[in-house]
């Protein structure tokens, strides 16, 4: 068995690609071609570096790769042995997010959708939570051929972050033309990367001025900013909307949640980002028998399937088209930056 598989698997002692990079690309080419079949025993990794004059760590890294894209697998006591025959893709992407939320997954489902059969793409997410993103990171080193990134932290204050230090540092050991920073692009990063953005805070003023002759029938504007939580919030969002009151000389007041009993009055329109204080503002506004829309309005930050089918009003990018602007750069192997779009979605809530 080790003869014809050795016969086979070639290392190219004077090409730049990392020997690691050679073992997992033979393999799968091997698995590919028909030549490595299911429940075929492969050799071990001493054998393999001995054979090779390669250091054991090296196969060891490679072997771990192909283990955790469950290419290979391994049996104590028996080696390790190829898993699967049926490669999804010949180009591995790793998805980065920092929470699970509805309009986080329209990004990575429009990539996904929209990249093609050709990529299989692995979905992380990482809760804000640096140490964890740093760890995911460094065990997905060399491993994927696409690092999309979206770079949303906590602080030991808990308020958002774009990063810190030690993620710019992990960030930039990516090679540019393998990295694709989403969402937030807010970050000190070497090279040419794939961006495409949110501009948070000219985003919001942008949207608001769009709608400013129907927002100027309320007295008072209220944006509920959670000032601490554990999935923090960009202050630009914050920046944009001061201001946007400011120049346009719109009283304006910030609050961090929506309160049991808040003080509602004819005449506010409150901007909520958080779809639990949408969900309590409504309540107590249908509760308290305004109308809503017309003596208190309402427009919430993000767009989801669940405020379109209410009527709500939202300021909110695409995030459709975030995913399928990502996936046709990766498909044309382009680079560069793209500002998403961004706007007012005007309906019955306002």
């Amino acid at each position: 068995m080790s003869s014809v598989f050795f016969e086979n698997i070639k290392i190219n002692e004077e090409s730049r690609i990392p020997k690691y990079r050679q073992i997992i690309e033979e393999i799968t080419y091997h698995i590919s071609f028909g030549t490595l079949h299911m429940g075929q025993k492969i050799p071990s990794i001493n054998s393999f570096s001995e054979n090779y004059y390669l250091s054991r760590d090296t196969v060891e890294k490679a072997y771990n790769i192909l283990k955790d894209r469950k290419i290979i697998a391994s049996i104590k006591g028996k080696g390790y042995y190829i898993a699967r025959t049926q490669l999804i893709s010949k180009t591995n992407v790793i998805f980065l997010v920092n929470k699970l939320s509805t309009y986080k997954m329209q990004i990575y489902n429009s990539f996904v959708n929209a990249v093609g059969l050709n990529c299989h793409t692995e979905l992380h997410i990482y809760h804000c939570d640096e140490s964890l993103f740093l760890n995911i990171l460094a065990k997905s080193e060399g491993a994927y051929e696409y690092y999309v990134i979206m770079s949303h932290f906590t602080s030991e204050q808990s308020r958002h972050v774009s990063s810190t230090k030690a993620v710019e540092a992990a960030i930039n050991k990516i090679p540019s033309q393998k990295l694709i920073l989403m969402d937030n692009n807010n970050l000190k990063v070497a090279g040419n990367p794939i961006e495409i953005y949110q501009d948070f805070e000219n985003d919001i003023y942008e949207a608001l001025n769009s709608g400013l002759e129907q927002i100027r029938k309320y007295e008072k504007l209220i944006l509920v900013y959670p000032e601490k939580t554990v999935y923090p919030y960009p202050r630009r969002i914050l920046l944009g909307f001061r201001k946007f009151c400011v120049e346009f000389d719109i009283p304006y007041e910030v609050i961090s949640e929506v309160y049991e009993e808040i003080v509602l009055m004819r005449g506010d329109l409150f901007i909520t980002i958080e779809e639990s204080d949408l969900v309590n503002l409504v309540n107590q506004i249908k509760g308290m028998e305004f109308v809503l829309g017309e003596e208190i309005g309402v427009i919430s930050y993000n767009e989801t399937p669940l405020k379109d089918l209410l009527g709500i009003t939202v300021v909110s990018t695409d995030f459709k088209a975030m995913g399928e602007t990502a996936a046709r750069m990766v498909r044309n192997k382009e680079n560069g930056k793209v500002k998403n779009p961004f706007s007012l979605i005007n309906r019955n809530s306002m």
